[in-house]
């Protein structure tokens, strides 16, 4: 089932994510993207007000749809837009608890999920905690091969220069073969 999700409203139900942060809204989104790469959904339109700042344009890709209100439009308004256009509101679900956003899906039969229940669910169903019987266990965080350029850009990398400097990077059976004919 897909959702579609007040960004900022969540982010403000978040434990590892403020509102002050200046990728705040970054941070949400590669949570979403783990969220959606294990399997929990296929699709998620996430819905803020105004931009990023220091990240470009396009966070979205890998199931997660990002969209950004701006100036006079807010994001509750965009929601409620998105909400009455949906052809079949029903097989969607809302994460927010905006009084005006959650009263749209309603009247929509729409099923709503408060934003502080869901950051509870997404936070605990995304935590990589080590095993109690191996105390020196790392956490098991990879990035899917067609990820990793992404990435990388996402955080102003180029691969080329990363494996100059040694950076550490998968091994390269990990990367896709067109960078590595490189």
């Amino acid at each position: 089932m897909p959702y579609l999700i007040d960004g900022h409203n969540l982010i403000g139900q978040m434990q590892s994510i403020q509102l002050g942060d200046d990728d705040d809204e970054a941070q949400l989104v590669a949570m979403l993207r783990l969220f959606v790469n294990r399997g929990r959904t296929t699709r998620i339109v996430v819905v803020f007000d105004a931009g990023v700042r220091g990240h470009p344009g396009g966070l979205g890709g890998y199931g997660v749809e990002v969209e950004f209100a701006y100036a006079p439009e807010t994001a509750d308004a965009r929601l409620v837009k998105r909400i009455a256009e949906l052809r079949q509101p029903k097989s969607w679900q809302l994460v927010s608890s905006d009084r005006e956003v959650v009263q749209a899906a309603k009247r929509r039969s729409m099923p709503v999920i408060p934003a502080h229940e869901f950051a509870r669910r997404l936070e605990a169903g995304l935590r990589h905690e080590p095993k109690a019987a191996d105390p020196d266990a790392k956490p098991n965080l990879t990035v899917a091969e067609h990820e990793l350029p992404e990435w990388l850009a996402l955080f102003g990398i180029d691969l080329a220069e990363a494996e100059r400097e040694d950076l550490p990077l998968p091994p390269p059976r990990a990367r896709s073969k067109k960078r590595r004919k490189k």
